[in-house]
């Protein structure tokens, strides 16, 4: 009993007509009534009753096709399982994250996921969540971590949340107006703040507590990522809210000033597409980030 004979034989079984079965397994009419019937002269007996040129399942063909489907239902995952192992052995996961992110939470992550399989090509683009929302939406992504909530909610893509993280504010010590041991928002009032690029989720966040507190922020410069903004503040040009992660892997030569209540904080999540499944690769990559919660 061959494997293509049982496909065969499903496939007529399915639409009981020779022609249309043999149209959906892409063979010829006559390869296919060929192959049906030496199934069933190794079975030794007929599958089917041709009589008047309807096509029906004899007692034999009705055991058979829930064994047969069992059969093929069984490679498949078979496939599909070994498809996937070498999946993990080679391939690339196309991974976006915010730039503080990439700083602070993915380089332990990555480098133990390069260690277990280092095959796989990691491919990383940094940018803020609108434009790594957009890049899943249009499949030039497998995963992104993003910021919540997203700048516009889809039903398209599936967010798991992966850490809520404090901001704080960090600063020059050569800075002339030294900060607290905290510090309230509201005392951000008159400090020049180095500020993001339009864009930038920490931007919006930090503009709307301003807003929120009852004044509108003044800045020194404006426009960076998060690399450019720590030189800055190094540099004694103003102040800047960041997260907690990221100041605290600055180094020493930055002060790093807790915001007193109400706290900022920033929730990232972990986003793919609802109507795809990630690679098996990536969703390895996926299992590894949300272990670490």
């Amino acid at each position: 009993m061959q494997f293509q004979q049982l496909l065969y034989f499903v496939a007529v079984a399915e639409t009981r007509h020779f022609t249309r079965a043999a149209e959906e397994v892409h063979v010829s009419q006559p390869s296919l009534s060929q192959q049906i019937r030496a199934l069933e002269k190794e079975l030794g007996a007929e599958l089917f009753s041709r009589a008047r040129g309807n096509i029906a399942l004899t007692d034999a063909g009705e055991a058979l096709l829930p064994l047969a489907r069992r059969i093929l239902a069984d490679a498949d995952t078979a496939r599909i399982e070994v498809q996937e192992l070498a999946q993990l052995r080679r391939g690339r996961i196309r991974l976006g994250a915010t730039p503080s992110v990439c700083t602070g939470l993915l380089p332990e992550v990555l480098r133990a996921f390069h260690d277990r399989h280092p095959g796989i090509q990691l491919l990383i683009e940094e940018s803020g969540s609108h434009d790594l929302v957009r890049e899943l939406a249009r499949g030039a992504l497998d995963l992104a971590l993003v910021v919540l909530p997203l700048p516009s909610p889809s039903p398209a893509l599936t967010t798991v949340e992966l850490l809520r993280e404090d901001l704080v504010v960090v600063s020059s010590p050569r800075a002339r107006r030294r900060l607290g041991k905290s510090v309230r928002i509201a005392d951000l009032q008159g400090e020049r703040l180095v500020m993001f690029r339009h864009g930038y989720d920490l931007r919006e966040l930090t503009v709307a507590a301003c807003r929120a507190a009852g004044f509108e922020p003044e800045f020194a410069v404006e426009g960076g990522e998060m690399d450019a903004v720590l030189g800055f503040v190094r540099a004694g040009l103003g102040v800047a809210v960041v997260p907690r992660m990221v100041a605290e892997r600055s180094g020493s030569d930055l002060r790093v000033t807790p915001l007193a209540g109400p706290s900022l904080h920033r929730t990232i999540a972990l986003a793919h597409r609802s109507d795809v499944a990630p690679p098996r690769a990536a969703r390895e990559l996926q299992r590894m980030l949300l272990a670490g919660r």
